[in-house]
């Protein structure tokens, strides 16, 4: 049987945010089933209108998920016994707008989606515009990582590493995402407040990412 040598590479790499994700929802409540949807057709369209003023396609508006449900609220009657209530059919709609980062571009985007009479709920999300060459980039840091390791502790015992025999790695999903978050306060978004275009620039913190990646040689 071959001798062998295992090492565990990790995989480091650090990148600049150049993308954003503005992740919103949508949500409407009505006891008729026609009406919720109505509603519901309303307020895309009001979102999508306000975005458009922006420079942004209605195209670039994209659907993560559509659900509709029933609503229920518990109630006791009188003799003190719990019901369900029907409160309404609730559709939620959530949807995504992705584009290059830029500052003076978000800050119109953010004034519009919080005077928009939809008033979404929102949340700013700072990414890399192509995940795959950052994954890549870090693969092979980890690669690199794992034959140093293997070539110091072969020249530490006397011996030659050969060759690669194995490679064992999870591919799960990694969060490519900065840790850095922008807020807006609620009223800001229920439109209590008027918002203008003007904002304060910022410099996103950068990602880190590591990732491992197991390694076996044979050893001549």
């Amino acid at each position: 049987m071959p001798r062998t040598i295992t090492v565990k590479g990790t995989g480091k790499v650090s990148a600049r945010p150049d993308y954003v994700t503005l992740s919103m929802l949508l949500e409407s409540l009505d006891q008729s089933y026609d009406k919720a949807m109505e509603l519901a057709t309303k307020q895309i369209g009001e979102l999508t209108d306000a975005l458009a003023g922006t420079g942004f396609a209605k195209e670039a508006l994209k659907t993560t998920n559509f659900d509709v449900r029933t609503d229920y609220n518990n109630e006791k009657d009188e003799r003190g016994n719990w019901k369900k209530i029907f409160n309404g059919y609730v559709v939620s709609h959530n949807l995504k707008l992705d584009f290059d980062f830029d500052m003076d571009r978000l800050s119109k985007a953010l004034a519009a989606i919080a005077n928009c009479a939809a008033h979404p709920q929102l949340s700013v999300a700072f990414t890399i515009k192509d995940p795959a060459a950052v994954k890549a980039e870090m693969l092979r840091s980890a690669a690199a990582n794992a034959k140093e390791k293997a070539e110091i502790l072969c020249a530490a015992s006397g011996v030659k590493l050969g060759e690669l025999v194995n490679i064992d790695y999870n591919w799960s999903e990694i969060n490519i995402h900065s840790n850095t978050r922008y807020m807006l306060a609620d009223e800001c978004l229920r439109g209590a407040a008027p918002m203008n275009a003007k904002s304060i620039d910022i410099e996103p913190e950068d990602i880190n990412l590591n990732d491992c990646a197991t390694f076996v040689w044979e050893l001549k």
